[in-house]
């Protein structure tokens, strides 16, 4: 079994943190966003994934290095592929050409989510999809009496479906894929300038491949600095039997309200932390009370009350603040 993972996009909704870091590679409860997805999808795949394949924009060599290293934790190759340009998703899957063959997942590097299911063995393939309140955001499909898909819709502007498509599919033969794609963007066939998923699936379906709806649990965005926050809160909670206090971490005259993450050589003095809080690695907080945010690596925080705030790495933060959004190297202070 293969993983390709579509995550050249820019992070726009996410800035400032995107300004440094790739949005796939921002921690939740201390792992790295396509880390946690690659795991979630490798317990519901009943083979051993052999290959991660990543298709991303020019991240520096220090990514790179990152994505193989989570490859291989997890006994896979690890593959990279560049995107250039924004072309949408189906340009985006066949910059990984080379890598569309056998059994493959496609997973888009900006959900999170639970599921309680294996694949099944007699579908072409399976897309996961779950029920959404306002379906005219996303692509949606549609069922028949015996649980087939038998249309793929991209944003509808009238009600077909609530059944929204997560960004995680399954094929049988990534080749059928492979040569959708190809076909595409060979007829130079696009929607609104861009090459689309959606249109390469309903000509798979309408060649009579079988397609089935995955349903998940529960379907985490982290679009948007509030999306990854409450992400965040949980994903602590999925893990809250865990034991996510690293050992080399240090707490004097303070208090960790579970579930939180605390990484490796975190300060904790006089404050109270949590819950639903994540302290990345060599952190200090002092003097303070957090509540519900994501802080990441090398940073410090003194006398500040935060809640909902997401703060990045090597940040200096002084003062009375409720609620922030800071990214790398910033300094505030009152």
């Amino acid at each position: 079994m293969k993983i390709i993972v579509p995550m050249a996009g820019m992070g726009k909704r996410m800035r400032p943190h995107t300004l440094t870091v790739p949005k796939p590679l921002i921690p939740i409860a201390g792992k790295p966003i396509v880390q946690r997805l690659v795991e979630e999808i490798a317990k519901v795949s009943d083979e051993k994934i052999d290959e991660i394949a990543y298709i991303i924009g020019d991240f520096g060599k220090d990514v790179e290095e990152q994505l193989g290293e989570i490859a291989v934790n997890l006994g896979a190759k690890s593959s990279i592929y560049y995107q250039k340009e924004a072309l949408g998703t189906a340009h985006a899957i066949y910059c990984a050409a080379n890598s569309l063959t056998g059994k493959v997942i496609v997973a888009f590097a900006d959900t999170l989510f639970k599921a309680d299911f294996t694949l099944e063995a007699d579908a072409d393939s399976v897309i996961w999809v779950q029920k959404v309140e306002d379906p005219s955001a996303f692509g949606v499909v549609k069922l028949d009496a015996m649980n087939k898909i038998t249309d793929f819709v991209e944003k509808p502007q009238q009600f077909v479906s609530d059944l929204a498509i997560i960004g995680i599919y399954y094929f049988k033969n990534g080749d059928n894929l492979r040569d959708e794609l190809k076909s595409l963007i060979d007829n130079d066939i696009r929607v609104n300038g861009e090459y689309q998923l959606t249109d390469a699936l309903e000509n798979m379906k309408n060649k009579g491949l079988i397609f089935k709806p995955g349903q998940v649990i529960e379907w985490m965005d982290c679009g948007n600095k509030d999306a990854t926050v409450h992400t965040n809160q949980r994903i602590l909670e999925y893990h809250k039997n865990d034991d996510l206090v690293c050992g080399s971490s240090h707490q004097e005259n303070s208090i960790i309200i579970p579930p939180c993450y605390i990484g490796e050589n975190v300060e904790i003095t006089n404050s109270i932390i949590g819950p639903h809080v994540s302290v990345g690695a060599n952190t200090s907080v002092c003097n303070s009370l957090v509540r519900n945010s994501i802080i990441q690596r090398h940073s410090n925080l003194e006398n500040l009350n935060l809640e909902n705030s997401m703060i990045g790495n090597h940040v200096d933060i002084h003062g009375d603040v409720t609620e922030l959004n800071v990214g790398d190297f910033a300094t505030l202070s009152k």
